[in-house]
């Protein structure tokens, strides 16, 4: 991270936009890496666990001995979150608000402690990743993800992509983030102490026609009706008029036959 060190602020907000991104994930498509660890009967945090998903997940691989606490910084998304898991009959969730700086748990409660696209918005890794460590049991495992920004790759070449990539990092990093992540983990993991790290990567791919109207429509809303938006603005990094010709570059790239668009994720399982 550049600049004066700070509180980090979630770059992307909780708008509907982005909510119909965090929506659709899964642990096989965001945590398959985790999932050889997991069996019934597992204590599991779930860290900034968003609308919820993932967690449904977890809890149905853990269950029904099993539990998951999830947390998040926002109470209106663990309604939401709380809804989903309701939603599934699971009765072995519950959501609590909570920082990952400072988690409310006692040392060593927890066999699993997982963070899914949470370390690039904090303002500290290093002492985030300290404190998952502290509530993660002896034999347990600490499992993070996170997206590479810098990775994301696309066709054809649509200028206004390569516009809004430039500006996202600009964004994040001005919200004390660090959007180019998923490369640090393996770093980041070493400085918290843990004696035995396991780096691995794994991508998702935008490249039907359904993919490419549900990726690009989400970022088109998402680059003029969400937090980055209003930073982007805030900050001078870019005008109304811009952030519209972006959205309508997402909107044309989604239309295009032959669109392509991949972007990699590192990931770690830090034991000890």
């Amino acid at each position: 991270m550049t600049g004066p060190q700070r509180d980090a602020v979630y770059t992307h907000g909780h708008q509907e936009p982005v909510l119909r991104s965090h929506s659709s994930r899964t642990v096989d498509d965001s945590a398959a890496y985790l999932k050889p660890e997991l069996r019934p009967g597992q204590a599991v945090l779930d860290v900034g666990c968003g609308p919820g998903t993932i967690t449904a997940d977890l809890a149905g691989l853990v269950g029904p001995t099993g539990r998951v606490v999830a947390v998040d910084t926002s109470a209106e998304v663990l309604e939401a979150a709380a809804r989903v898991a309701a939603g599934r009959g699971l009765a072995n969730v519950v959501f609590e608000v909570a920082d990952v700086h400072e988690l409310p748990y006692a040392d060593g409660e927890f066999d699993v402690v997982h963070a899914h696209q949470v370390l690039q918005h904090v303002a500290d890794p290093v002492a985030a990743l300290r404190e998952m460590r502290r509530v993660t049991a002896e034999g347990g495992v600490v499992a993070v993800r996170d997206v590479d920004y810098a990775s994301m790759t696309w066709y054809p070449e649509v200028p206004e992509l390569g516009r809004w990539l430039e500006l996202y990092r600009d964004v994040a990093r001005a919200n004390g983030g660090e959007p180019d992540a998923g490369r640090r983990l393996l770093s980041w993991a070493r400085a918290a102490g843990f004696p035995e790290v396991t780096a691995t990567s794994s991508s998702w791919t935008f490249a039907t026609p359904e993919q490419r109207a549900w990726w690009g429509g989400m970022w088109a809303d998402r680059i003029v009706g969400t937090g980055i938006a209003r930073t982007a603005v805030a900050e001078g990094f870019a005008d109304r008029a811009e952030l519209e010709r972006i959205s309508a570059g997402w909107r044309a790239w989604a239309a295009n036959g032959d669109g392509w668009f991949a972007m990699l994720h590192g990931e770690v399982l830090a034991r000890g």
